[in-house]
């Protein structure tokens, strides 16, 4: 059993390097039970008002199963809401990510209020993908620019690894989705004569789930083009993690990524506004005069 990630047996000897004395199993038991309640208040809490903005993403953890190492994984999504605020919506186990893993997820966040859901920031993932038009019909996906690179960086000859990146963040700099696309046509055939055939072939496929955000505010663009924010938050819940090595289950091991989640988004992460929402609601002729202007 562990409380904040400590084991019981390391809060003993703890316990006795300060006051000379163990505090009992049973003591520590009801101190992990007490805080479990609390985690669990926060991490199934109503959830009231729009969040256009969703990024969604899997944490993945080691834990013990019948004598055996394996991965588990918390699903984690970061809502932005109408007044631009980032918020930590939901946690849960995933054991994999699987359609019905990210189905039941999605569904657990919309019975607990989540509303206005407008575009949804991920890695390609297509259980995910399978669910976004079943549980948010309204909803579009954004495939996160990084991990596309990373994908395509995968048949990439090391030597040519920085060229190839320039090439792809040029497409992302054009100022619209159908500048764009001309750009990774160009970049597609530039690999192709580069011998890069598979690379070639994976802007191709890719582009266009890459684009979405180009359908929204180009003030908001460089937020939701990539699911930075919420890979932040991986790297430190696995940094916090490390020392622990394989939890005893996958209830333990959710509740200790609640509990760091919790700590973060009562720090600046979550009471600083991430992005003006104004520009969400105003019609495209403003927002192009806003553009020219600034």
């Amino acid at each position: 059993m562990y409380l904040a990630g400590v084991s019981v047996r390391r809060v003993e000897d703890i316990t006795e390097a300060l006051w000379g004395t163990k505090v009992s199993p049973s003591t520590i038991g009801n101190l992990n039970k007490k805080a479990y309640e609390h985690i669990e208040q926060w991490r199934s809490r109503p959830l009231s008002g729009d969040c256009p903005y969703v990024y969604v993403d899997g944490v993945y953890l080691k834990r013990s199963w019948g004598g055996e190492i394996r991965n588990v994984s918390i699903l984690v999504a970061i809502g932005v809401n109408s007044d631009g605020f980032r918020e930590i919506i939901g946690a849960a186990e995933g054991m994999k990510e699987d359609k019905e893993s990210w189905r039941s997820f999605f569904v657990w966040l919309k019975e607990r209020g989540l509303s206005g859901v407008r575009l949804l920031i991920g890695d390609k993932n297509l259980g995910m993908l399978d669910t976004i038009p079943e549980v948010f019909p309204d909803a579009c996906y954004q495939r996160c620019t990084v991990h596309f690179y990373r994908n395509i960086f995968s048949v990439t000859p090391r030597n040519k690894m920085k060229t190839v990146a320039m090439m792809l963040k040029a497409i992302h700099a054009q100022e619209s989705k159908e500048a764009a696309r001309e750009k990774a046509r160009r970049v597609s055939d530039k690999l192709k004569e580069m011998r890069l055939s598979s690379a070639s072939k994976k802007v191709q496929e890719g582009i266009e789930e890459t684009l979405t955000y180009m359908g929204f505010p180009p003030q908001h663009w460089t937020r939701i083009r990539t699911n930075n924010t919420i890979e932040r938050l991986n790297r430190e819940i696995k940094r916090r993690t490390k020392a622990i090595g394989a939890f005893p289950d996958g209830q333990s091991a959710l509740m200790l990524v609640c509990a760091r989640l919790r700590h973060v988004a009562g720090t600046q992460w979550g009471t600083r506004r991430y992005m003006n929402m104004d520009h969400l609601s105003k019609p495209e002729e403003e927002l192009l005069s806003d553009i020219i202007a600034g």
